[in-house]
């Protein structure tokens, strides 16, 4: 396909509809050779002008598969006139380049845009083809992890203990599949399962269950890494406890032997742990003393509640060699914004429900108390704030990828997909706490119904 198409316009518009319809992992070299000839070449229309719709599809492609090219390269701003359907295309595309952040390969859209592409007057009958056997290919990879991550949760046998949790696995899944659904990612996907779960039940341990004297003491047990310090807890304590000690063992081991490499990766993933239990204990002694924090005050707190390092630590390792642990210092901004929006959209979800059960402050009513405003006007700022986050966002995916940070594709994708996660599970409510149908319809479309194909 690529070898039959000449002109620049085909070939970016073959480029798009690959990547849209989650063929681009089939095609790296040749889509990576066909940009860079489209990036060397500076082919104008006959009148010297160059139309809006190929100048923001060209800009949005090149920023998207990592080619660092600035605004001033491709000029928008400008009079025009929208009268033709290419400037209609043009603004169009101009807006997707706007919020390179949230495009990509987004595997919870891939299914849709089959669906539309396939009622497109000018359908290729070989890429529709190909776009759903890929598709159906992909989910028989998932649903075979499912099986197996769901037959360890049964073993594990925790949800027999644990009456005031959320048992999430499904969704959980769905989360690691929203990070990494390529096959090849099978581990990982398993791995960033069971850590999502465990977040899960030790957020309802802080949030629901533990008194305060109880969560210090587990809070000095997973700091110490000691189950001795765990004795006088609550069996339900005790049984928590006991299944993260097991897991971040079982996920060390696993990490090591999959990567061939020797690294203490259970110091690293302890650590991980030991930071979010000791900011899930601060927001506990917040709402204790019925104490409300300014709205900085709180980010800097729940950067680390939110769980984003937890899941970065644990990827960055599940993906790269042992010297990989320290380019987080590196990506340490990236990680920092990507923890802004899972906070945040987690709050604009839950805030409502977690007001009602008397949990700890959100970043909502922070700033209403520190601002003396509505709910209505904070809420307006914290989606302004998440606007500007993932602008910044933006360029520090292209800046991660210059050479004096060299920090690997794989882990930046992986990372800026929590972002795009958290925006999926909660952009109508509490997708984790309340298993509603926006969830659960996304799950059975990805995971469980396949495309029908036509037989020859």
């Amino acid at each position: 396909m690529f070898v039959e198409t000449h002109e620049e316009l085909a070939k970016l518009e073959l480029i798009d509809i690959i990547t849209k319809l989650g063929l681009g992992d089939l095609f790296p070299h040749e889509t990576q050779r066909a940009l860079e000839a489209v990036l060397s070449s500076n082919k104008k229309t006959k009148n010297g002008e160059e139309d809006l719709y190929i100048i923001a599809l060209r800009f949005k492609l090149l920023r998207l598969h990592g080619y660092d090219v600035s605004q001033g390269m491709y000029v928008f701003k400008g009079a025009f006139s929208i009268t033709k359907c290419t400037e209609i295309k043009g603004l169009l595309e101009l807006y997707e380049a706007s919020f390179l952040a949230f495009e990509d390969e987004n595997w919870f859209d891939v299914k849709w845009r089959i669906a539309v592409y396939e009622n497109n007057e000018n359908v290729d009958k070989r890429l529709l083809e190909l776009a759903k056997l890929n598709f159906n290919s992909v989910q028989a990879t998932l649903q075979k992890d499912l099986r197996e991550i769901s037959r360890w949760w049964r073993n594990l046998g925790i949800m027999e203990h644990l009456n005031f949790t959320r048992d999430r696995l499904a969704e959980s899944f769905f989360c690691a599949v929203g990070l990494a659904y390529e096959p090849q990612y099978s581990c990982f996907r398993k791995c960033l399962t069971k850590i999502t779960t465990m977040i899960l039940i030790i957020d309802d341990v802080y949030d629901v269950y533990g008194s305060l004297q109880e969560l210090e003491q587990f809070t000095e047990a997973v700091d110490r890494w000691d189950s001795s310090k765990i004795q006088k807890l609550p069996e339900c304590m005790k049984i928590c406890f006991q299944a993260l000690h097991d897991i971040t063992n079982e996920i060390a081991y696993d990490i090591q032997e999959l990567n061939g490499w020797n690294v203490q990766a259970i110091l690293h993933l302890r650590k991980a742990w030991t930071g979010f239990c000791k900011a899930l204990f601060v927001e506990a002694k917040w709402y204790n003393e019925g104490y409300s924090p300014s709205l900085e005050e709180y980010l800097s707190n729940a950067l680390v509640s939110s769980g984003g390092t937890v899941i970065s630590v644990h990827s960055m390792l599940s993906l790269g060699t042992d010297e990989m642990i320290d380019l987080l210092g590196k990506s340490e901004d990236l990680v920092y914004n990507i923890s802004i929006i899972t906070r945040l959209c987690n709050d604009l979800g839950t805030s409502t429900t977690e007001k009602e059960r008397g949990d700890a402050p959100s970043s909502i009513l922070c700033y209403m108390r520190e601002m003396n405003v509505s709910e209505k006007e904070a809420e307006g700022h914290i989606k302004k704030m998440i606007s500007k986050t993932w602008m910044k966002i933006n360029r520090q995916c292209l800046r991660s990828r210059s050479p004096d940070l060299l920090v690997p594709s794989s882990f930046v994708k992986v990372t800026v997909n929590v972002a795009r996660m958290v925006h999926c599970l909660y952009q109508f409510g509490d997708g984790f706490g309340v298993q509603d149908q926006q969830t659960r319809s996304h799950i059975l479309s990805v995971l469980i119904e396949p495309f029908h194909l036509d037989c020859p």
